[in-house]
């Protein structure tokens, strides 16, 4: 597997064009310069031993050099083989609800973004573990599959919006019987399903799934986002509406936290009610750390070797040819005509 260390020196590449107009430009307003004293046949007369091609040749001879020594900052790696690597952890399944109430703006600045970031906190800590994420509103579809590559997940994490589940409502029952059938087949390490919701389960028995989670040796922990007041939910125009019923009254979502608990209780975890403090996180992270860790198995790319010394010797030689490429003709190749137009 190739890779650059550095990649985003590759962008001093957008220099190189703009070096070559300068070139060219300046080439023209020699020429401009000469036809003003005179014809050229007779000024090429007047100088000899001037070449017209060598000042180019040397260009050329500078500009690939340095092409050369832009990717030799990129640092060019080229890894060896594919390794697997086994660590102590658990494995995490989270399931986000991204229903239409989670857009709610009693907790800042939403119940939706409020839970992307406690997740990517979340990730943050998690050091030898594996993770996956599953979304769900009225049904539910895998995100990420579990993994060890956070990198991967917190890129997922930002993109979530209620928009990537066309039918809306709130199925937990689906998602964490979706998040029972994603976890690593014949895994000794401990399980644990996160589900993080407003608890406003409309379409199946969640609670059941819970108690089946349980029965299989898989915890169901569940994190209640909003508040018991509720509030509106944002349209997300320009006019700032807020949902309305069919009698056209605003829609008012609160967090059911009697649901959140039945889950959890059946689910054998921990229940706990997000803020706008970090108290829900550190709770769920002290859960996290009384799982039972065995090893957790994953492929990564290993033993990258530096490939920049080769580099470096093709920047050396352009450069010293470039030194010995002069700006006149070479007298001992004149019967040649190498270079000496």
């Amino acid at each position: 597997m190739f890779r650059f260390a550095n990649p985003e020196y590759l962008y001093l590449l957008l220099l190189l064009p703009a070096v070559w107009i300068l070139y060219f430009y300046g080439q023209w307003r020699n020429r401009r310069h000469m036809a003003r004293m005179g014809r050229a046949d007779v000024l090429q007369g007047l100088m000899p031993d001037v070449s017209r091609y060598k000042p180019g040749v040397k260009f050329f001879l500078q500009q690939l050099a340095l092409l050369v020594l832009v990717f030799l900052a990129a640092r060019p790696q080229m890894g060896a083989k594919l390794e697997t690597v086994k660590r102590q952890g658990v494995e995490i399944m989270i399931a986000l609800d991204v229903s239409n109430s989670m857009l709610a703006q009693d907790i800042t600045p939403s119940r939706l973004e409020r839970s992307k970031m406690m997740l990517s906190r979340l990730l943050d800590d998690l050091d030898d573990d594996k993770v996956g994420l599953i979304v769900f509103a009225g049904d539910a579809y895998v995100q990420l599959p579990i993994t060890t590559d956070f990198v991967s997940a917190k890129m997922f994490l930002s993109n979530i919006s209620p928009s990537m589940v066309p039918t809306q409502g709130t199925a937990i029952g689906s998602a964490i019987r979706l998040a029972m059938n994603s976890f690593t087949p014949d895994e000794t390490a401990d399980k644990a399903i996160i589900v993080i919701t407003d608890g406003e389960n409309h379409e199946d028995d969640a609670v059941a799934m819970a108690q089946e989670a349980a029965k299989r040796g898989i915890k169901v922990d569940v994190i209640g986002i909003g508040s018991p007041k509720g509030a509106p939910i944002p349209m997300n125009d320009q006019e700032g509406n807020f949902r309305k019923d069919r009698d056209g009254n605003v829609v008012i979502t609160k967090l059911n936290e009697q649901m959140g608990q039945e889950i959890a209780r059946a689910g054998e975890g921990l229940y706990v009610t997000a803020d706008n403090t970090n108290g829900a996180l550190r709770a769920l992270l002290n859960e996290v750390e009384k799982m039972k860790k065995s090893e957790v198995e994953s492929k990564v790319y290993s033993a990258y070797d530096e490939q920049f010394p080769l580099l470096a010797w093709i920047a050396l030689a352009l450069l010293l040819f470039d030194i010995f490429v002069l700006d006149t003709k070479n007298k001992l190749m004149k019967k040649v005509n190498f270079f000496d137009k």
